[in-house]
């Protein structure tokens, strides 16, 4: 039997419509799941319950992208189980490929996110989980100690009252420069984030300088990394890098998700052998081979992976 990604990599190599769709929808928007408790539960009536599923794009996108990342690499499954857990990307990868999409998006609920980052209410029978917000809140901060960084820093002021300093961070936020000098500005943005420095202490009242170590992986350099693009504007963007340099290792773009303002949804873009597709799971024919990259203009993320080293 063909995994997923299999039947997906087939459909790209026999179809030679450059806007051809895959047959059938991959994690479509929503999703209901119902639950049928045993007789027992009232008299002799089987007892249904409802769990539905709103606003899923905050997760859906991200689900599609971890799925591809797993098959990108035979050691990342093991390496990714190191963070989110030996059981989980087991039943991930099973419950994708058997198309169990609303199950595979509970399991993410339930094993990663907390209570409070959703809404959840009772309807008659049903039960309601509603997912609206950001995708970075429900999807990239969940992702455990996946990419947590650190940086430590030291005042040459030895009366500097707060002379060492640790900067933790769990995320990898970068931010646009103040001025659009030229040349790839995400890489000068993430040089920003990651290499050593030397600043003014901003420690009030004091005068000396600060000396910023390198940023480093606190579990070293992972599989994969989540670029939060949130802040960035479309001019900002004309160009993508399709290669990064971060913490001393090479990443290589994978896919990114999409932002629609109006319609506060989130869709993905990722590519498979070179060639790319556009998942938006709430449309009917929701995985379409794509002509040409996509248009990088309405970025809410950008996903790398670590490349093979060379041996």
């Amino acid at each position: 039997m063909k995994t997923l990604f299999e039947e997906i990599k087939a459909s790209i190599k026999n179809n030679y419509d450059p806007d051809c769709s895959f047959w059938r929808p991959v994690l479509p928007w929503g999703g209901v799941f119902t639950i049928k408790a045993g007789r027992k539960a009232v008299s002799c009536t089987p007892l249904y319950v409802e769990i539905n599923l709103k606003n899923t794009c905050t997760i859906d996108g991200f689900l599609m992208l971890l799925y591809v990342i797993l098959h990108e690499n035979e050691h990342f499954p093991k390496e990714l189980s190191l963070h989110l857990g030996r059981e989980f990307v087991d039943y991930f990868l099973y419950l994708m490929d058997s198309s169990n999409f609303t199950t595979v998006k509970l399991l993410w609920i339930w094993d990663k996110m907390e209570k409070q980052q959703y809404k959840s209410e009772v309807h008659k029978a049903s039960l309601e989980i509603d997912l609206f917000g950001n995708e970075h809140d429900n999807f990239t901060k969940n992702l455990e100690s996946l990419m947590s960084t650190i940086q430590e820093s030291y005042c040459s002021n030895l009366r500097c009252p707060t002379r060492m300093q640790e900067d933790p961070q769990r995320t990898i936020n970068i931010n646009p420069p103040q001025e659009i000098p030229h040349g790839d500005l995400i890489q000068r943005a993430v040089d920003e984030l990651f290499c050593s420095k030397i600043e003014l202490c901003e420690q009030y009242g004091c005068n000396g300088l600060r000396e910023f170590t390198q940023r480093v992986f606190c579990h070293g350099a992972p599989p994969f990394v989540v670029l939060n693009m949130q802040q960035w504007k479309p001019e900002e963007l004309a160009y993508v890098p399709y290669h990064l340099d971060l913490s001393d290792h090479k990443y290589l773009l994978e896919g990114a998700t999409l932002f629609n303002k109006e319609e506060h949804h989130y869709s993905a873009a990722f590519q498979i052998d070179g060639y790319w597709m556009h998942y938006d799971g709430l449309r009917n024919v929701n995985l379409i081979l794509l002509n040409k990259p996509p248009e990088f203009l309405l970025l809410s993320s950008l996903v790398y992976i670590r490349a093979a080293e060379n041996k």
